[in-house]
C-alpha cells in the first residue's frame, strides 16, 4: 500500500524531476512515480554492490605485483590505441 510522505528538494533537483515526469508521463503531476522508480533502480542495484564489496574483501586466490599490473595495462593500452 502506498505511503505518503514530504520530502524537501532543492530547487535544482525538483527542476530535474517536473521535466523527467512530462518526459516520462506527459505531465508534472508524476513526480512521485519518477521518485518510485529511481528508488526502485537504486535498490535493485543495491544487491550487486553488496557483491563487489565482497569480492573486493574477499581471499585473494591470484597474486600480481604493481610492477606487472603496469605491463598489463600498458601492452592493453597499445592493443586498443592500434584498432582505432
Amino acid at each position: 500500500m502506498p505511503k505518503r510522505t514530504t520530502v524537501v528538494l532543492e530547487d535544482d533537483s525538483y527542476k530535474k524531476l517536473v521535466e523527467e515526469s512530462i518526459r516520462r508521463f506527459g505531465t508534472a503531476r508524476a513526480i512521485s512515480k519518477v521518485i518510485n522508480s529511481m528508488v526502485e533502480e537504486a535498490t535493485k542495484h543495491s544487491g550487486k554492490q553488496d557483491e563487489l564489496l565482497k569480492l573486493l574483501y574477499s581471499r585473494k586466490v591470484a597474486k600480481t605485483t604493481a610492477k606487472d599490473l603496469e605491463k598489463d595495462r600498458r601492452r592493453l593500452s597499445m592493443r586498443l590505441e592500434t584498432r582505432s
